[in-house]
């Protein structure tokens, strides 16, 4: 081994000023919240018998019932993404839902082997960043699909896919309802099957995932590169003001 190479335990690219070692005192997070876990549920069909609301409608009176606040945004007259203003009436109620909430469940049918165009609009609506920050970040992530046909997992996995780039925590359960069309009777409630309990277990899940997750979500999300990147913006505001601050005032003859 050449002489110039570093040990193990020296880091020279580190920059340990801005190293946060994980510790598990830092994990109790702050004063613990009392209110009920907010849930936002969205859902990817306008026809009037969705059989995605309907499952999201099922899993609302479910978190309701395991004590949570659900709430499920609806996206008829929601615009396709950047054709209006983003002061659009309906992409600030999706926004303000977003923000409100501690967790959501995405619910899409599957169409061509993947999401629908509604679901995927309602999550282009939802800025990639605000501040610096993906504004979803540190938020909990169920998903669930529903198919007219045999069972299949491409649209939870796309799910999965934008959960991940909206930099959620997405829990480790989901559902998939096949032939959703037999699983629910004429007033719309899901009926006592498999598919019924494993929606039951996902919203159970959900509430756990984020009642251990929202009161520490700036510590989970704080990142190194991040902090780093910030510290390094500082400091070259700082020597900028101070070069600017050592310049001749206009008026000042030589």
């Amino acid at each position: 081994m050449p002489s110039d190479t570093p040990p193990d335990d020296a880091f020279p690219a580190l920059d340990s000023a801005h190293l946060d070692l994980p510790d598990h005192g830092k994990l109790a997070g702050r004063e613990p919240s009392t209110h009920p876990p907010r849930i936002l549920l969205l859902y990817g069909s306008l026809r009037e018998r969705s059989y995605s609301r309907l499952l999201v409608e099922e899993a609302a009176r479910l978190l309701r019932r395991m004590g949570a606040e659900p709430r499920i945004f609806d996206p008829r007259g929601l615009p396709m993404p950047d054709s209006v203003s983003p002061d659009h009436p309906k992409v600030q109620e999706l926004r303000a839902l977003s923000a409100w909430s501690e967790g959501q469940v995405w619910c899409s049918p599957e169409r061509h082997g993947t999401i629908t165009g509604v679901f995927k609009s309602q999550i282009d609506w939802i800025p990639l960043e605000v501040a610096g920050i993906r504004p979803t970040q540190g938020r909990t992530l169920a998903v669930m699909q529903v198919s007219g046909g045999s069972q299949s997992f491409n649209a939870v996995n796309a799910l999965r896919v934008l959960g991940r780039w909206m930099r959620m925590l997405t829990i480790p359960n989901q559902s998939s309802v096949a032939k959703a069309f037999q699983e629910f009777d004429e007033a719309g409630r899901m009926k006592s099957s498999p598919y019924y309990d494993r929606v039951v277990d996902v919203m159970e899940e959900l509430v756990k995932f984020t009642l251990l997750t929202r009161d520490r979500t700036e510590y989970f999300t704080s990142r190194y590169s991040e902090r780093r990147e910030t510290a390094q913006k500082a400091e070259n505001e700082a020597r900028r003001l101070a070069e600017a601050a050592m310049l001749p005032s206009a008026g000042q003859s030589n």
